[in-house]
């Protein structure tokens, strides 16, 4: 469904990897991709880690959040971004998204009690979240911001990259994002001390000028490799490349299914942003929605050959984070739980040729028609 695509460098880089025998956590091609990274999203400093879970574990210890200590973060989105509030026992307070699939700013505000330390700000899908509002209120309340530009490597808010707003902003590498190496992350920010906190959390919080194997903090093995690095520094190297292909993608797409009833499709352009499809993410309207769930939908889809995946269920409805009893259970998000049962996605990886696009969309098309 989102077979990556390496067209660049990817080869002459491993190659040399390979040759020099630097193939774990040291190697220039780890430095040169922090640097381009941090490049690209505008941050004066970029830490490569594991993987995008790892990049907002890390943040999150990096901002010292405490048992009790509220979260505020959307509802509408993938656990990880939440795993290590819950096993520190902090607070999380999820909110509703707007038609944007992102968190709804309006209800950020009426989230924040004397606990909250902070909120999470997470692109999804198509369009950044509306920052301007979020940045300030925390700074009213001097609340911590971390954004998580995973989904959105390469899009912009309001003229300015993805990946440049917050304390700290995260990305993941996994194959289906925009910058690949596998598996992988990155921590970035413009603050000397929590860069400092950062690296040092990556690396087991070796001490660096002191004597090796002292540690006075416990942190995590979660350097990249230099493999990795030169695979995510080709990928890097083309971005505006894999952009163009997927905007190409969601276009095309829009183009041949216009007009299908039933079915809402993502506008190419909200708030003067230009989608960046990072999926092609649909929704089942009321009428399909009264009588069809997107499970179904997807499981005829399936039977013709058309992989699809739902969206996000909601924070709010996790059964783990009730458990752990540490999620605010007051907050009602019913766009979240509307989406969740209603939307899906279709094939939208950088692989996929003309002719696929056009399969996937004639096979929508005669399932929605079935569904009237």
């Amino acid at each position: 469904m989102n077979t990556p695509v390496f067209a660049g460098n990817e080869k002459k880089y491993l190659m040399d990897c390979i040759d020099t025998g630097w193939v774990s956590s040291g190697g220039a091609y780890i430095t040169q991709f922090e640097e381009k990274m941090a490049q690209i999203c505008d941050r004066k400093y970029a830490t490569a880690c594991t993987n995008g879970t790892a990049a907002i574990d890390i943040a999150i210890a990096a901002l010292d959040i405490q048992p009790g200590d509220e979260f505020i973060v959307p509802s509408l989105t993938i656990i990880s971004c939440v795993t290590e509030l819950a096993r520190r026992g902090a607070i999380i307070v999820p909110v509703d998204c707007d038609e944007s699939f992102n968190m709804d700013p309006a209800l950020v505000r009426a989230a924040i009690t004397d606990k909250t330390k902070g909120i999470m700000a997470v692109h999804i899908y198509h369009f950044p979240v509306d920052l301007d509002p979020i940045l300030k209120v925390a700074e009213e309340h001097n609340l911590f911001v971390i954004e998580d530009t995973a989904e959105m490597i390469g899009q912009t808010y309001k003229g300015k990259p993805c990946g440049s707003f917050g304390h700290i902003s995260c990305m993941s590498f996994y194959p289906n994002k925009h910058v690949t190496c596998g598996e992988g992350g990155m921590v970035l920010t413009n603050d000397p001390e929590l860069h400092a906190k950062i690296s040092k959390l990556r690396n087991l919080c070796f001490e660096p000028g002191k004597r090796r194997f002292l540690h006075f903090d416990i942190g995590w093995n979660c350097r990249m490799t230099n493999m990795q690095a030169a695979v995510g520094l080709a990928q890097a190297e083309v971005l505006e490349k894999t952009l163009s292909k997927k905007r190409h993608i969601g276009h095309y797409y829009t183009e041949l299914l216009e007009g299908t009833e039933g079915l809402i499709l993502p506008p190419r352009t909200r708030d003067g942003e230009e989608n960046v499809y990072w999926v092609y993410a649909v929704v089942l309207d009321d009428v399909v929605a009264s009588k069809y769930d997107a499970e179904h939908v997807m499981g005829v889809l399936k039977k013709r050959g058309v992989d699809c995946r739902p969206f996000f269920l909601g924070m709010h409805e996790q059964p783990v984070l009730k458990t752990m009893n540490v999620l605010d259970t007051t907050k009602q998000c019913p766009r979240a739980e509307r989406y969740a049962r209603n939307g899906f996605y279709i094939p939208s990886g950088l692989a996929l040729t003309d002719d696929q696009i056009r399969y996937v969309a004639e096979q929508v098309r005669e399932v929605m028609a079935t569904l009237q």
